[in-house]
C-alpha cells in the first residue's frame, strides 16, 4: 500500500510538469428549502424532524457509551468510508469523523459500482468490558471479481484513529454485526451466502459464529439460525441487517426482511440461548410502511434495517432507514436515517410500527428540554470556504481518497485529474450528500477556463447518471453525462475572452426539475439551462446511495 501510495504522488508530479491545471474553488455553499420543513418549524421543546440524517445515510447502526451516543451509516463506493455522527440528545446529530478514512483501510474501492459494490450495513457496538469499539462492515467487490470481504476495526476513542481492517475469513455473505455478551464472550451474526436458487429453510439465510475479543478472532465455525416452529415448505423469506441484543435474560435478534424497496420491513425473534432457537413475534413486522396508501400526503417509504439502543433512562429507540419519495416515487436523496421510540408488547417483544402507524415527519420527545439543532435535517445552509489545513468530513470521492488532488487553505484547489467521472478510477472531485428536494448550491471558479480542461459543480447519482455544469475555454457548458462515452451537451454559452476573474455556478433543485446559472465576473445570474429533469439523477432507478453534488475538474475529454 505504501508503494501504491508513492506512485500516486510520481503520476500527480508528472501531471504538474506535464502541464496539469490547477482549479481554484473560492467556496462552495448548499441551502435547503423543503417545503414541509420550512411550513412546520419546531417550536416546543423536544419536537425534532424526521429523517433526523436526512439526504443519503442508509442502514443506520447506533450505539451508546455514558452520555454519547454513535451512529454510523453506509457508504458503498465512496472514499471516506463509514461517516460516524454524534450526538447527546438522539435528535440532533453531528458528522465528527470518518472511519475508514486512510487508504490502507479501504483498498479495495477501485472499480466497484458507485451504488452497488463497497461498503455495506456498517454496525458500531461498545465493548464495555475492554472500553473498545467495534465497527463492523463488509466491502462488496461487484464490478471487480465479485465476492465480499467481510472486516472490522477497532478504537478506544470513537473519533478516532481506527485500527487497519482485521478480515474474518470465516465470516461470509454480508451485514455482519457484533453482540457482546455479560459474561465477556463475543458474537458476530450475519447473512450467509445463499445458492441460488433459494433453497428455502428455517435459518433464513442467517447464521452466528463466536468470536474471542482477547484474540480478536473467531471460534469455530458459523452456526445457522434456527427459527422454531416452521418449516420450508412455508418458503420464508430471506433476513438481512441483523443485530442481537440481550434484555432482561432474553436474547432479541432483530432482522431486515422484504428488501430495500416499499415492501421493506423489520422483524424481532426471542430465544433463551444466543444460538436459539429463536420464535418469532406473532405480530412480526415490528417496522413497516408497507401497508399505507403511497399516495399520503408526505409519505415515508421502504422503512427497516433497524437497530436499537436504551437510554442512561431505560427507554428505548430505534434508528432505521426510510425513504422520502418524490415526483411518483423518485427521488434524488436515497435512503435517509429515522429515529422512532420502541414499544413493548404485552408478551414482551419489541415493536416500532403496527398496521396503519405512519413514520411521521415531526415528533416530540416528552421531557427533552431543547428542539432539534440544524445541521443534519430541516432546512440549514452550509458553506465551506476551506480555510482548514485538510477537507471536512462531508467532503468525499469516488472509488479513493481525493485529497491528493486538493489543496485547502486559500480556496480549494483541485488538479485537472486525467481520470473522470465514470471510470472507476478516483477523480479530482470532492462530493457531499444532497439533503433535500429542493435546494440551491454555488461556486466560483477561476481561472475563466484552460486548454482541455473542464472544471465545475458534478452531480452524480453513479457511473451512468451524471450532471456537469463546466467552465471550459471560452465557454460554460451543462452536460449529461451517460454509459462509457455516451455523454449530451445540453446547453453552452460563451465567455468572452476578455473576461478575467471567477465564473460563478449555481444549480437550483425545484424537486423534479433543476435549474443551472453562471455569473461572469462583476455580473448578474444568468440562466443557461431551465428544467432540467431530475429524473437522470433520480434513485427510483435503483442502487443503494442517493445522490451527491460537489466540485470537479478532470483533463479527460468530454
Amino acid at each position: 500500500m505504501k508503494y501504491r501510495f508513492i506512485l500516486l504522488l510520481l503520476i500527480l508530479l508528472c501531471l504538474h510538469t506535464a502541464g496539469a491545471e490547477d482549479v481554484r474553488f473560492g467556496h462552495f455553499t448548499y441551502t435547503g428549502a423543503d417545503d414541509y420543513f420550512a411550513a412546520n418549524p419546531l417550536t416546543e421543546p423536544g419536537d425534532y424532524f424526521n429523517p433526523v440524517i436526512a439526504g443519503w445515510a442508509s442502514d443506520p447502526s447506533i450505539c451508546r457509551a455514558g452520555d454519547d451516543y454513535w451512529l454510523v451509516t453506509s457508504t458503498f463506493g465512496y472514499f471516506p468510508g463509514v461517516p460516524l455522527y454524534h450526538s447527546r440528545d438522539l435528535v440532533s446529530w453531528k458528522h465528527v469523523a470518518n472511519l475508514l478514512s486512510r487508504p490502507s483501510q479501504l483498498p479495495w474501492l477501485e472499480g466497484v459500482s458507485i451504488d452497488k459494490g463497497g461498503i455495506y450495513a456498517p454496525a458500531i457496538t461498545y465493548n464495555p468490558r475492554n472500553k473498545t469499539f467495534y465497527m463492523i462492515t463488509t466491502c462488496v467487490l461487484n464490478g471487480k471479481e465479485g465476492g465480499s470481504i467481510n472486516f472490522y476495526v477497532t478504537a478506544k476513542d470513537p473519533r478516532g484513529p481506527w485500527s487497519d481492517p482485521i478480515l474474518l475469513p470465516d465470516v461470509e455473505g454480508i451485514d455482519p454485526s457484533f453482540f457482546f455478551d455479560e459474561d465477556g464472550k463475543g458474537y458476530i451474526v450475519h447473512k450467509s451466502d445463499e445458492h441460488s436458487p433459494v433453497k428455502w429453510s428455517n435459518h433464513r439465510a442467517l447464521s452466528i459464529i463466536e468470536f474471542d475479543p482477547a484474540t480478536g478472532k473467531t471460534v469455530g465455525k458459523p452456526v445457522k439460525f434456527k427459527e422454531e416452529g416452521v418449516g420450508p415448505e412455508e418458503r420464508l423469506e430471506r433476513n438481512e441487517g441483523p443485530h442481537i441484543y440481550k434484555i432482561d435474560g432474553k436474547y432479541y435478534l432483530l432482522a431486515a426482511e422484504g428488501g430495500t424497496n416499499w415492501v421493506h420491513s423489520e422483524v424481532c425473534y426471542r430465544a433463551d440461548s444466543v444460538f436459539g432457537p429463536y420464535r418469532r413475534w406473532s405480530r412480526n413486522p415490528m417496522l413497516t410502511q408497507r401497508l399505507l396508501k403511497p399516495n399520503r400526503t408526505h409519505p415515508v417509504t421502504s422503512a427497516g434495517h433497524a437497530d436499537i439502543v436504551q437510554t442512561p433512562e431505560g427507554d428505548w429507540y430505534a434508528v432505521f432507514l426510510g425513504c422520502r419519495p418524490w415526483n411518483n416515487g423518485e427521488d434524488q436523496l436515497g435512503r435517509e436515517t429515522y429515529l422512532m421510540p420502541v414499544k413493548w408488547s404485552a408478551d414482551g417483544f419489541p415493536y416500532i410500527t403496527q398496521c396503519l402507524d405512519t413514520v411521521a415527519s415531526k415528533r416530540n420527545i416528552p421531557g427533552l428540554k431543547t428542539v432539534q439543532k440544524p445541521g443534519q435535517t430541516g432546512n440549514f445552509e452550509w458553506t465551506d470556504r476551506f480555510a482548514s489545513p485538510s477537507l471536512r468530513p462531508e467532503w468525499m470521492g469516488l472509488w479513493g481518497d481525493p485529497s491528493p488532488f486538493a489543496k485547502t487553505g486559500d480556496g480549494l484547489r483541485l488538479t485537472a485529474a486525467p481520470a473522470d467521472s465514470k471510470s472507476g478510477k478516483t477523480p479530482a472531485y470532492i462530493g457531499r450528500r444532497i439533503q433535500h428536494h429542493k435546494f440551491a448550491a454555488e461556486t466560483e471558479v477561476s481561472p475563466a477556463g484552460a486548454d482541455g480542461v473542464s472544471a465545475g459543480m458534478l452531480l452524480v447519482k453513479n457511473e451512468q447518471r451524471q450532471l456537469f455544469l463546466a467552465v471550459q475555454k471560452g465557454r460554460v457548458a451543462l452536460y449529461k453525462l451517460g454509459k462509457k462515452k455516451d455523454n449530451t451537451l445540453l446547453k453552452s454559452a460563451p465567455i468572452p475572452s476578455s473576461v478575467n476573474g471567477s465564473i460563478g455556478l449555481k444549480a437550483i433543485s425545484k424537486g423534479t426539475a433543476y435549474d443551472f446559472l453562471y455569473r461572469l465576473p462583476g455580473g448578474e445570474w444568468t440562466m443557461l439551462a431551465a428544467d432540467i429533469p431530475a429524473e437522470h439523477i433520480a434513485t427510483q432507478r435503483g442502487g443503494f446511495t442517493g445522490s451527491t453534488i460537489g466540485l470537479y475538474a478532470t483533463s479527460a475529454p468530454l
